[in-house]
């Protein structure tokens, strides 16, 4: 079987808190490497209450000294919030400190509204426009240089972390493939444009110092417990956020309790089943067969999961169930 990956959003709770929900990422983080995930990402995202992950480069740092075999990175660093330097300088540390660990996933969004992201960005200007050249920028700060240009960031040169592109459209999947990186698609944000990502990613390949050949991750919502009714029960919490988003109240991830008593109008109903049709939610065997088929689908050469649930008990149950069936022990 292909590699398992995971992607994490510190998810903050319903009484919960900030803290708790990056103790339990670290928790998560550990876990993971246990089950034998191969890399396992936390994601930029700015002023929403249910996310902690504002600060990708700090959190990594945190989770590599945690762990000590898997990849860990981002999922990604949202560039036009940032100066290429600074996440040059950022990620070529954590490579220094972490050799061989490090993923800097890249991706054009805000990650936030536009009002953080002009807060963020000191400008009226999003930046999304010159995303590809920040990328070469970026990219050129840190390949092996003996006579790097000015500025030089220190470490900078030869301190280099797999670099990735992020998205859910098109354009990523074709600068992923003219740059010759590798890209993850996210199916779950996305799931209309899978098949055109894929073919405009490997139509538009072409090799690179840093990849020789074409490499595809998919990223999908997954939630898995021991029977199909309770992971369905499980994802209550996000039918209920997703109906809070599109209100406008961007408050904690919900509890199952409160999501269960809560009656969706028709529209409602319609807005939530069209957002999770195709989030992967059932018991071991559903989610496995549910992953075989996207992976077959897409010929991928890795799938990343992520989990999103009220408890993280039922978060770390959820990726040990999948790790059990997608590659069991040699003993089972």
């Amino acid at each position: 079987m292909i590699p398992l990956s995971i992607l994490d959003l510190a998810t903050v709770a319903t009484g919960s808190s900030p803290a708790q929900a990056l103790q339990e990422t670290t928790m998560l983080a550990v876990e993971a490497e246990r089950l034998g995930y191969h890399r396992f990402w936390v994601a930029e995202h700015h002023a929403i209450a249910a996310v902690a992950s504002s600060a990708p480069a700090v959190l990594i740092e945190h989770l590599a000294s945690a762990t000590t075999t898997i990849r860990v990175g981002s999922g990604g660093v949202m560039l036009p919030n940032h100066a290429p330097l600074v996440v040059a300088e950022q990620f070529a540390t954590l490579e220094a400190l972490h050799p061989g660990r490090i993923d800097l996933g890249l991706g054009r969004a805000p990650g936030t509204d536009h009002v953080t992201a002009r807060a963020l960005r000191r400008s009226a200007d999003l930046g999304a426009d010159h995303f590809p050249d920040d990328v070469v920028e970026l990219i050129r700060y840190l390949l092996p240089n003996d006579n790097p240009a000015h500025p030089a960031p220190v470490p900078g040169s030869g301190y280099l972390p797999e670099v990735w592109l992020l998205g859910s459209s098109t354009f990523s999947a074709q600068l992923a493939g003219i740059l010759g990186l590798p890209f993850s698609f996210a199916y779950h944000f996305a799931p209309t444009l899978l098949d055109q990502a894929v073919e405009s990613y490997r139509a538009n390949f072409q090799p690179s110092l840093l990849l020789e050949n074409p490499y595809f991750m998919v990223a999908a919502s997954v939630i898995c417990a021991d029977t199909d009714e309770e992971a369905r029960r499980l994802a209550l919490s996000s039918a209920l956020n997703i109906i809070q988003r599109s209100t406008g109240r961007m408050g904690p991830l919900p509890s199952v309790e409160e999501a269960s008593t809560r009656k969706f109008s028709e529209s409602e109903q319609t807005l939530v089943d069209d957002a999770m049709s195709t989030h992967i939610i059932g018991s071991a065997d559903s989610v496995h067969k549910g992953l075989a088929a996207l992976a077959e689908r897409t010929d991928a050469d890795e799938l990343m999961l992520s989990t999103r649930t009220h408890s993280y008990d039922a978060r770390a149950r959820s990726y040990e169930l999948v790790a059990r069936t997608w590659t069991p022990p040699p003993n089972e």
